[in-house]
């Protein structure tokens, strides 16, 4: 059986409570990583195979080198818009240990970031290190996977030719193998409907966030924010004091805005579930790829807001209805998003986009679930016997099961916090006692130091005294 190593942030066959998503951030920061990173687990498992979840903290050490060399067969990455200097020292962690690695490395559906023009410019600082990945895998692999055009361009400027990079997209779009999902009909969208949308609170330098949430909000009485980033997780679960401080923002970030005021903001934590409470809803649209990717594989249609290239690109590879979030006005309507949006691309080069991703896991030496496998029927059926969490919504302050755990947490990070000050309150004394003793050390070498002057200006004034009484000495 085929040992594969995977960079995930937990196993989808491990029910992670709310408590341990929080705290160990099993969800890399946002959920839209646990598509993927699900998907690409499923794609993986058949009867050949077993998949062990690596995390998404990378330890490039020579022993955790050496443990994976020893206990795996395969190392397989799925990536998402990983080419960006935000990422860049996770990247160069990475290849630190790829480096080291003596088995085979997989890379799935890396991508590159910068604006929606597709300003290379913007890149240039991750030349370097993306150079430095691109050879450590490929020393290890047929080619790499990724997301779409901008980083298979980005890269042939890189010097890394057609057989070394293949557009495959992002694997989340596989979770049914060669078949996707029919969508529904939503109707006519009107007050009745619910609607979904998702922002990208960075994408208010591209477009008016805070007017698009504000008209949304105005319009649908059924309106679910799906926020998708760790620190909202976090403010619903943890609350703010926003209220008591008299904040305000235009967009969700504190709970004194209205969607939070109205319980509709809900965090993901688990596709599965996010999946089926998107199924409830008519429509989906905003910024967030995967949020929109989640409704569409959901069968609800949804409307990408395209606001970089990492969504664009995919956008553009699938087939996925979109626009670009500069050229949408705040007050546009999801039944004219709905009415212009064409889905024909996305069902009909579906099969064809399989076949590309599946020839590329062939030529890398895998194989998956639909061609050599149950097609995924093993998969779902451990995953649907988990009890997995729902999504987060607002804390009321109320016991929900958790009052014991955030006390807890405050405990413990309280009692860091005093060990911290106590330590740092040792080494201030230390400083100080050190900073006494260099400024007695002068005190006394400034004293030594009058002290020769002294000596030296009494034997030097005499001489110059007699030099002046000196014929032409003086004038």
């Amino acid at each position: 059986m085929k040992r594969i190593l995977i960079r995930s942030g937990r196993s989808p066959f491990y029910a992670a409570t709310r408590e341990e998503y929080l705290q160990q951030d099993l969800i890399g920061t946002n959920s839209g990583n646990l598509v993927f990173s699900d998907a690409s687990h499923k794609l993986l498992l058949t009867e050949n195979t077993e998949i062990v979840s690596n995390g998404l903290r990378t330890d490039p050490s020579a022993e955790r080198a050496r443990q994976i060399n020893e206990e795996y067969d395969m190392f397989v990455v799925p990536l998402a818009n990983a080419f960006r200097p935000s990422f860049r020292a996770s990247l160069n962690r990475l290849s630190a240990l790829i480096e080291q690695l003596t088995i085979p490395v997989v890379v799935i559906g890396v991508g590159a970031q910068t604006s929606a023009d597709y300003q290379m410019g913007r890149l240039q600082e991750m030349d370097v290190p993306v150079r430095r990945f691109m050879r450590a895998v490929l020393k290890k692999s047929a080619s790499i996977g990724v997301r779409g055009e901008l980083t298979a361009s980005y890269l042939k400027g890189l010097g890394f030719g057609s057989r070394d990079v293949e557009i495959i997209g992002c694997p989340s779009m596989f979770m049914y193998g060669d078949t996707f999902p029919e969508l529904r009909d939503p109707g006519t969208l009107d007050s009745e409907s619910r609607i979904a949308i998702n922002l990208s609170p960075y994408a208010t330098r591209v477009g008016d966030l805070a007017g698009l949430v504000r008209h949304a909000h105005e319009r649908f009485p059924h309106l679910t924010y799906f926020a998708q980033n760790l620190v909202d997780a976090e403010l619903l679960f943890w609350g703010d004091t926003s209220a008591a401080a008299g904040h305000r923002s235009p967009i969700p970030r504190q709970l004194t805005h209205p969607l939070f005021q109205e319980n509709k903001v809900r965090v993901p934590l688990d596709p599965r579930s996010w999946l089926e409470e998107l199924s409830t809803h008519d429509f989906s649209y905003g910024t967030r790829i995967h949020g929109n990717i989640a409704a569409l594989l959901a069968g609800t249609p949804a409307v990408v807001l395209a606001h970089d290239s990492r969504t664009l690109e995919l956008c553009r590879y699938f087939g996925i209805p979109h626009r670009l979030l500069s050229q949408t006005p705040a007050d546009i309507h999801p039944a004219r998003l709905y009415q212009e949006a064409d889905f024909s691309e996305l069902h009909q080069g579906h099969k064809e986009r399989f076949g590309r991703l599946t020839a590329f896991l062939s030529r890398n030496g895998l194989e998956n679930t639909f061609e050599h496998g149950d097609g995924g029927a093993s998969y779902e059926a451990k995953v649907a016997a988990l009890d997995a969490p729902g999504s987060i919504g607002v804390w009321d302050g109320s016991e929900d099961g958790s009052l014991r755990y955030r006390i807890s947490r405050l405990h413990e990070n309280g009692s860091a916090a005093d060990r911290r000050i106590a330590q740092l309150t040792k080494r201030t004394k230390e400083l100080e006692k050190q900073l006494a003793e260099v400024q007695k050390a002068l005190s006394v070498g400034e004293k030594r130091l009058m002290g020769v002057e002294r000596r030296i200006l009494t034997r030097l004034v005499p001489a110059i005294q007699r030099r002046v009484r000196r014929p032409g000495g003086g004038a």
